[in-house]
């Protein structure tokens, strides 16, 4: 079977190898051929294939005339390879949408909406994530009306909405976008650890990038209210800022900031080093570092974004807290003082990140793309 992909990633143009490209690694054996049509890239080669069956097409345009270049490069490809079915990641201000449904219209292929999640939901960290949520709002139900379905990627936070905003809960598929490789994400051996000298050296662990979404100053807030240390790991605009806040909170001795890991390795390494991961983001599809601290043995304290309420539902969490670092700091301290509950939450999160396991996982997704096809 031939796929077409429309992407709003142009990472993999830019020859970066961040999540896309490690989906694709195990995705692209499903598939006779798989072509990738996305944004503009300033370091791309016209046509790039980063396996054998692969072809990344991005726009020599700037993105407002996206649709206009979906619409183009899509037809002729279809006129010369013929596909059997689309993807189409969606997000304001869906530009991927608009195009996909002129191509519809053209080539009348069968494509799917993916949506990771909703920027602005189920808090907007400014204002522009709380226009792209009304407008998200808006316009979702007649974005949708000529896709064949939806995917969603978590249980319970984007159908809800979804169907809320007028999108028919039968067009609405639920298909996890978390792939973890369990050879990589484990519990790593403390005695090792205890040698190498570097056990469990931090309270609390934030991965992601450094930017409001992620609600990085309200886990500075959180670390100043448990007293205790914590390891950032990743970078970005606000790094400088957050350096400051950091000396302002008299937090010099507590926080470490250790900028991006080299690899997923790395990332297992420091995350092992931890005794709790804190998500304190607005708003999320996943995220997927939540599944490979569980994956770790290490639990997990999170706002209430993307997968935390299909956590709380499997008894891996308690109930999702509210954006407000006396509520998670307060989580994150029962958690430690009680080590009963802590053994009992590692070990139900490495049980129950088996099923997303980085093969079968990939595969799960190939067969129901597949399978909406017929």
């Amino acid at each position: 079977m031939k796929l077409l992909m429309i992407s709003g990633d142009r990472a993999l143009a830019e020859g970066k190898r961040g999540a896309f490209y490690n989906t694709l690694e195990e995705f692209h054996k499903h598939w006779d051929r798989i072509d990738i049509i996305c944004p503009f890239a300033s370091s791309s080669s016209p046509v790039f294939n980063p396996f054998d069956n692969i072809f990344i097409h991005p726009s020599p345009w700037p993105l407002l005339l996206q649709p206009l270049w979906i619409i183009k490069k899509g037809k002729a490809l279809y006129r010369e390879i013929g596909y059997d079915l689309i993807t189409v990641h969606e997000f304001p201000p869906f530009y991927n949408g608009l195009g996909a449904t002129w191509l519809w219209e053209k080539i009348g292929v069968p494509y799917l909406l993916e949506i990771h999640h909703v920027p602005g939901y189920p808090r907007a960290a400014g204002l522009k994530e709380w226009i792209y949520e009304k407008l998200f709002r808006l316009g979702i139900r007649f974005d949708v009306a000529r896709a064949k379905a939806v995917r969603v990627v978590n249980n319970y936070q984007i159908p809800d909405y979804l169907i809320s905003a007028g999108v028919p809960k039968e067009k609405i598929f639920l298909i996890p976008s978390f792939y973890i490789d369990l050879e990589t994400f484990k519990p790593l051996n403390l005695r090792t650890f205890e040698l190498l000298n570097f056990s469990k050296r931090y309270d609390l662990i934030f991965v992601g990038r450094l930017v409001k979404n992620k609600g990085i100053e309200l886990f500075l807030k959180t670390v100043a209210e448990l007293a205790g240390k914590a390891l950032i790991v990743g970078d970005g605009p606000l790094r400088e800022s957050l350096k400051l806040k950091v000396k302002n909170l008299g937090l010099e001795d507590k926080v470490t900031f250790h900028g991006w890991a080299k690899d997923a390795s790395e990332i297992a390494t420091l995350i092992n080093q931890a005794k709790l991961l804190v998500v304190t983001s607005y708003n999320e599809g996943g995220p997927r570092v939540l599944l490979e601290a569980l994956a770790c043995g290490v639990p997990v304290v999170t706002t209430d974004v993307g997968i935390a309420r299909d956590l709380q539902a499997a008894g891996v969490i308690d109930e999702p807290c509210q954006w407000d670092a006396h509520d998670i700091a307060a989580t994150s301290r029962q958690l430690l003082e009680d080590a009963q509950k802590y053994e009992k939450l590692s070990n139900l999160g490495l049980e129950y990140v088996k099923q997303f396991e980085y093969k079968a996982a990939i595969k799960q997704y190939a067969d129901k793309l597949k399978s909406l096809h017929g």
